[in-house]
Protein backbone atom coordinates (compact mmCIF):
# COMPACT_ATOMS: atom_id res chain seq x y z
CA UNK A 1 0.00 0.00 0.00
CA UNK A 2 1.20 3.36 -1.07
CA UNK A 3 1.43 6.57 1.02
CA UNK A 4 -1.11 8.33 -1.09
CA UNK A 5 -3.35 5.31 -0.67
CA UNK A 6 -2.97 5.48 3.64
CA UNK A 7 -3.32 9.54 3.13
CA UNK A 8 -7.02 8.30 1.40
CA UNK A 9 -7.68 6.30 4.61
CA UNK A 10 -6.98 9.03 6.64
CA UNK A 11 -9.20 11.87 4.82
CA UNK A 12 -12.35 9.46 5.02
CA UNK A 13 -11.86 8.01 7.84
CA UNK A 14 -9.51 8.49 11.18
CA UNK A 15 -6.77 9.84 12.68
CA UNK A 16 -3.36 9.33 10.81
CA UNK A 17 -2.04 7.56 14.21
CA UNK A 18 -5.36 4.96 14.54
CA UNK A 19 -4.52 4.40 10.67
CA UNK A 20 -0.81 3.69 11.43
CA UNK A 21 -1.58 1.25 13.94
CA UNK A 22 -4.17 -0.68 12.54
CA UNK A 23 -2.67 -0.92 9.01
CA UNK A 24 0.29 -2.55 10.88
CA UNK A 25 -1.32 -4.87 13.18
CA UNK A 26 -3.66 -6.18 9.87
CA UNK A 27 -0.61 -6.17 7.41
CA UNK A 28 2.00 -7.32 9.47
CA UNK A 29 -0.14 -9.67 11.56
CA UNK A 30 2.40 -8.47 15.06
CA UNK A 31 0.88 -8.36 18.40
CA UNK A 32 -0.69 -5.63 20.25
CA UNK A 33 1.77 -5.55 22.95
CA UNK A 34 4.68 -5.28 20.80
CA UNK A 35 3.01 -2.48 18.40
CA UNK A 36 1.97 -1.06 21.29
CA UNK A 37 5.86 -0.60 22.37
CA UNK A 38 6.86 0.27 18.27
CA UNK A 39 4.55 3.06 18.28
CA UNK A 40 5.16 4.32 22.06
CA UNK A 41 1.47 3.92 23.26
CA UNK A 42 0.06 1.29 25.68
CA UNK A 43 -1.53 -1.85 24.80
CA UNK A 44 -5.04 -0.54 25.04
CA UNK A 45 -4.69 2.26 22.51
CA UNK A 46 -4.01 -0.28 20.21
CA UNK A 47 -6.83 -2.74 20.94
CA UNK A 48 -9.15 1.25 20.59
CA UNK A 49 -7.31 1.49 17.31
CA UNK A 50 -8.43 -1.34 15.53
CA UNK A 51 -11.72 -1.20 16.81
CA UNK A 52 -12.32 2.74 15.93
CA UNK A 53 -10.64 2.12 12.10
CA UNK A 54 -12.16 -1.01 11.76
CA UNK A 55 -15.80 0.54 12.98
CA UNK A 56 -15.44 3.00 10.51
CA UNK A 57 -14.35 1.24 7.90
CA UNK A 58 -17.81 -0.84 8.20
CA UNK A 59 -19.78 2.60 8.58
CA UNK A 60 -18.07 4.73 5.71
CA UNK A 61 -16.64 2.23 3.43
CA UNK A 62 -18.37 -1.24 3.20
CA UNK A 63 -21.76 -0.29 2.23
CA UNK A 64 -19.69 2.13 -0.96
CA UNK A 65 -17.60 -1.11 -1.76
CA UNK A 66 -18.91 -4.43 -1.02
CA UNK A 67 -22.61 -4.38 -2.15
CA UNK A 68 -25.05 -6.38 -4.67
CA UNK A 69 -24.70 -4.68 -7.84
CA UNK A 70 -28.31 -3.29 -9.69
CA UNK A 71 -29.12 -4.87 -12.65
CA UNK A 72 -27.12 -2.45 -14.85
CA UNK A 73 -24.18 -3.05 -13.25
CA UNK A 74 -24.91 -7.31 -13.36
CA UNK A 75 -24.74 -6.72 -17.07
CA UNK A 76 -21.78 -4.76 -17.22
CA UNK A 77 -19.91 -7.33 -14.72
CA UNK A 78 -21.35 -10.76 -17.48
CA UNK A 79 -20.03 -8.96 -20.24
CA UNK A 80 -16.68 -8.43 -18.64
CA UNK A 81 -16.76 -11.66 -17.32
CA UNK A 82 -17.62 -13.20 -20.65
CA UNK A 83 -14.91 -11.32 -22.67
CA UNK A 84 -12.12 -12.06 -20.40
CA UNK A 85 -12.71 -16.09 -19.03
CA UNK A 86 -15.20 -17.24 -21.95
CA UNK A 87 -18.52 -18.36 -19.90
CA UNK A 88 -21.65 -16.18 -20.78
CA UNK A 89 -24.26 -15.11 -18.00
CA UNK A 90 -22.05 -14.87 -15.38
CA UNK A 91 -21.49 -11.97 -12.46
CA UNK A 92 -18.66 -13.96 -10.36
CA UNK A 93 -17.29 -16.63 -8.71
CA UNK A 94 -17.92 -17.48 -5.15
CA UNK A 95 -15.20 -19.39 -3.31
CA UNK A 96 -14.36 -19.85 0.69
CA UNK A 97 -11.55 -19.55 2.95
CA UNK A 98 -10.85 -20.71 6.72
CA UNK A 99 -10.10 -17.31 8.91
CA UNK A 100 -8.06 -19.05 12.14
CA UNK A 101 -8.93 -17.55 15.36
CA UNK A 102 -8.83 -18.57 19.00
CA UNK A 103 -11.17 -21.44 20.40
CA UNK A 104 -14.04 -19.91 21.79
CA UNK A 105 -15.11 -20.53 25.11
CA UNK A 106 -18.37 -22.10 24.32
CA UNK A 107 -19.28 -23.88 21.33
CA UNK A 108 -15.48 -24.69 21.11
CA UNK A 109 -16.36 -28.03 18.98
CA UNK A 110 -18.38 -26.52 16.28
CA UNK A 111 -15.33 -24.01 15.06
CA UNK A 112 -13.48 -26.76 14.92
CA UNK A 113 -12.20 -27.31 10.92
CA UNK A 114 -11.73 -30.43 9.04
CA UNK A 115 -7.74 -29.34 8.90
CA UNK A 116 -7.31 -29.30 12.44
CA UNK A 117 -7.73 -25.59 14.07
CA UNK A 118 -10.58 -23.35 15.10
CA UNK A 119 -11.80 -21.08 12.16
CA UNK A 120 -14.31 -19.18 10.73
CA UNK A 121 -15.46 -19.20 7.00
CA UNK A 122 -15.13 -16.28 4.95
CA UNK A 123 -17.28 -17.07 1.60
CA UNK A 124 -16.70 -14.44 -0.76
CA UNK A 125 -17.89 -13.37 -4.34
CA UNK A 126 -16.09 -11.97 -6.67
CA UNK A 127 -16.14 -10.06 -9.82
CA UNK A 128 -14.21 -11.24 -13.16
CA UNK A 129 -11.47 -8.58 -11.93
CA UNK A 130 -11.40 -10.05 -8.93
CA UNK A 131 -12.96 -7.81 -6.32
CA UNK A 132 -15.68 -9.29 -3.61
CA UNK A 133 -19.15 -7.70 -4.35
CA UNK A 134 -20.85 -9.98 -1.42
CA UNK A 135 -18.83 -11.41 1.95
CA UNK A 136 -19.92 -13.34 4.37
CA UNK A 137 -18.23 -14.68 7.35
CA UNK A 138 -20.68 -15.55 10.46
CA UNK A 139 -20.73 -19.48 10.21
CA UNK A 140 -17.97 -22.18 12.00
CA UNK A 141 -15.40 -23.86 10.80
CA UNK A 142 -16.83 -26.92 10.23
CA UNK A 143 -19.86 -26.05 8.30
CA UNK A 144 -19.49 -26.87 4.37
CA UNK A 145 -19.13 -24.55 2.24
CA UNK A 146 -21.94 -25.99 0.12
CA UNK A 147 -24.50 -25.81 2.90
CA UNK A 148 -23.26 -21.75 3.70
CA UNK A 149 -23.43 -21.11 -0.19
CA UNK A 150 -26.95 -22.00 0.11
CA UNK A 151 -28.00 -20.63 2.90
CA UNK A 152 -26.69 -17.13 2.71
CA UNK A 153 -26.01 -16.05 -1.19
CA UNK A 154 -29.13 -18.13 -2.55
CA UNK A 155 -31.32 -16.66 -0.14
CA UNK A 156 -29.92 -13.12 -0.64
CA UNK A 157 -30.66 -13.21 -4.16
CA UNK A 158 -34.18 -14.00 -3.79
CA UNK A 159 -34.39 -11.47 -1.45
CA UNK A 160 -32.87 -9.08 -4.05
CA UNK A 161 -34.81 -10.18 -7.18
CA UNK A 162 -31.68 -11.05 -8.96
CA UNK A 163 -30.44 -14.42 -10.52
CA UNK A 164 -26.80 -14.81 -9.37
CA UNK A 165 -25.04 -17.49 -10.99
CA UNK A 166 -22.40 -18.88 -9.30
CA UNK A 167 -19.17 -20.72 -11.00
CA UNK A 168 -19.03 -23.04 -8.41
CA UNK A 169 -22.36 -24.36 -8.62
CA UNK A 170 -22.36 -24.50 -12.61
CA UNK A 171 -18.85 -26.87 -12.60
CA UNK A 172 -20.58 -29.37 -10.12
CA UNK A 173 -23.74 -29.66 -12.38
CA UNK A 174 -22.02 -29.69 -15.49
CA UNK A 175 -18.67 -32.29 -14.17
CA UNK A 176 -19.42 -34.98 -15.82
CA UNK A 177 -21.30 -33.69 -18.77
CA UNK A 178 -19.54 -31.21 -20.40
CA UNK A 179 -15.92 -31.47 -20.12
CA UNK A 180 -15.34 -28.94 -22.29
CA UNK A 181 -17.11 -25.87 -20.40
CA UNK A 182 -16.26 -27.25 -17.29
CA UNK A 183 -12.67 -26.07 -18.49
CA UNK A 184 -13.51 -22.89 -18.90
CA UNK A 185 -15.48 -22.93 -15.94
CA UNK A 186 -12.19 -24.34 -14.04
CA UNK A 187 -10.54 -21.54 -15.61
CA UNK A 188 -12.45 -18.65 -14.82
CA UNK A 189 -12.19 -19.67 -11.27
CA UNK A 190 -8.55 -18.85 -11.00
CA UNK A 191 -10.00 -15.11 -10.64
CA UNK A 192 -11.54 -15.89 -7.38
CA UNK A 193 -8.72 -18.27 -6.13
CA UNK A 194 -6.13 -15.67 -6.86
CA UNK A 195 -8.54 -13.05 -4.73
CA UNK A 196 -8.23 -14.91 -1.99
CA UNK A 197 -4.26 -15.24 -2.12
CA UNK A 198 -3.61 -11.45 -2.31
CA UNK A 199 -6.33 -10.97 0.26
CA UNK A 200 -4.19 -12.84 2.82
CA UNK A 201 -0.93 -11.76 1.27
CA UNK A 202 -1.43 -8.38 1.58
CA UNK A 203 -3.56 -8.89 5.27
CA UNK A 204 -1.36 -11.23 7.18
CA UNK A 205 -2.99 -10.98 9.75
CA UNK A 206 -5.62 -13.70 8.34
CA UNK A 207 -3.44 -16.23 8.38
CA UNK A 208 -2.80 -16.56 12.62
CA UNK A 209 -4.85 -16.72 15.21
CA UNK A 210 -6.39 -12.93 16.37
CA UNK A 211 -5.99 -12.57 19.60
CA UNK A 212 -9.73 -10.50 19.95
CA UNK A 213 -13.00 -11.44 20.43
CA UNK A 214 -14.75 -13.10 17.83
CA UNK A 215 -16.99 -10.21 16.86
CA UNK A 216 -14.13 -7.79 16.07
CA UNK A 217 -12.91 -10.59 14.31
CA UNK A 218 -15.45 -11.01 11.95
CA UNK A 219 -15.08 -7.07 11.60
CA UNK A 220 -11.36 -7.65 11.05
CA UNK A 221 -12.10 -10.08 8.14
CA UNK A 222 -14.57 -7.35 6.92
CA UNK A 223 -12.10 -4.72 7.03
CA UNK A 224 -9.90 -6.41 4.62
CA UNK A 225 -12.18 -7.28 2.18
CA UNK A 226 -12.52 -3.96 1.65
CA UNK A 227 -8.97 -2.97 2.04
CA UNK A 228 -8.06 -5.09 -0.44
CA UNK A 229 -10.72 -3.86 -2.71
CA UNK A 230 -9.05 0.01 -2.24
CA UNK A 231 -5.74 -1.45 -3.04
CA UNK A 232 -6.81 -3.25 -6.50
CA UNK A 233 -8.94 0.22 -7.12
CA UNK A 234 -5.94 2.37 -6.15
CA UNK A 235 -3.54 -0.18 -8.30
CA UNK A 236 -1.44 -1.14 -6.13
CA UNK A 237 1.67 -3.29 -6.73
CA UNK A 238 0.92 -7.01 -5.57
CA UNK A 239 4.18 -9.07 -5.16
CA UNK A 240 4.01 -12.83 -5.76
CA UNK A 241 6.30 -13.23 -3.25
CA UNK A 242 3.80 -12.20 -0.64
CA UNK A 243 2.05 -15.82 -1.55
CA UNK A 244 2.00 -18.30 0.80
CA UNK A 245 1.46 -21.56 0.64
CA UNK A 246 -0.33 -24.66 1.55
CA UNK A 247 2.88 -25.86 2.75
CA UNK A 248 4.24 -23.13 4.62
CA UNK A 249 1.04 -22.40 6.17
CA UNK A 250 0.04 -23.31 9.75
CA UNK A 251 -2.31 -21.31 12.15
CA UNK A 252 -1.09 -23.09 15.26
CA UNK A 253 2.17 -21.52 14.27
CA UNK A 254 3.27 -17.82 13.89
CA UNK A 255 2.11 -15.86 10.83
CA UNK A 256 4.15 -16.67 8.03
CA UNK A 257 6.69 -14.10 7.36
CA UNK A 258 7.51 -13.59 3.05
CA UNK A 259 11.00 -11.67 2.60
CA UNK A 260 10.40 -8.37 1.28
CA UNK A 261 6.37 -8.31 1.35
CA UNK A 262 6.17 -6.10 4.42
CA UNK A 263 8.32 -3.06 2.84
CA UNK A 264 6.14 -1.03 0.98
CA UNK A 265 3.69 -1.03 3.56
CA UNK A 266 6.16 -0.65 6.54
CA UNK A 267 7.95 2.22 4.29
CA UNK A 268 4.98 3.91 3.72
CA UNK A 269 4.05 4.15 7.55
CA UNK A 270 7.31 5.35 8.34
CA UNK A 271 6.95 8.37 6.19
CA UNK A 272 3.76 9.62 7.18
CA UNK A 273 4.39 9.04 10.61
CA UNK A 274 7.32 11.33 10.18
CA UNK A 275 5.64 13.78 7.79
CA UNK A 276 3.02 14.27 10.68
CA UNK A 277 5.81 14.88 13.12
CA UNK A 278 4.36 11.53 15.40
CA UNK A 279 6.39 9.60 17.41
CA UNK A 280 8.34 6.70 15.84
Amino acid sequence: MSEDTINYLCARLCHVLEVAITLWKLAIGSEYRRIGHLFGVSLTTVCACVQEFCAAIQTVLVPELIEIPSAERFEEMAAYFENRWGPPQCVGAIDGSHIPIIAPTTYHSDFFNRKGWHSLILQGVVDGRGLFWNIYCHHSGNWPHKKIFFHYILKKSEQSKLDIMSLEAQHILYRTEQQKFNSKLSRARVGVEHAFGRLKGRWRCLLQKNECDMELAKVIVTTCCALHTICENHGEIYDNTWDVSAAEYNPAEAVPRCSDGRTSVRDALVQLLQDNELVF
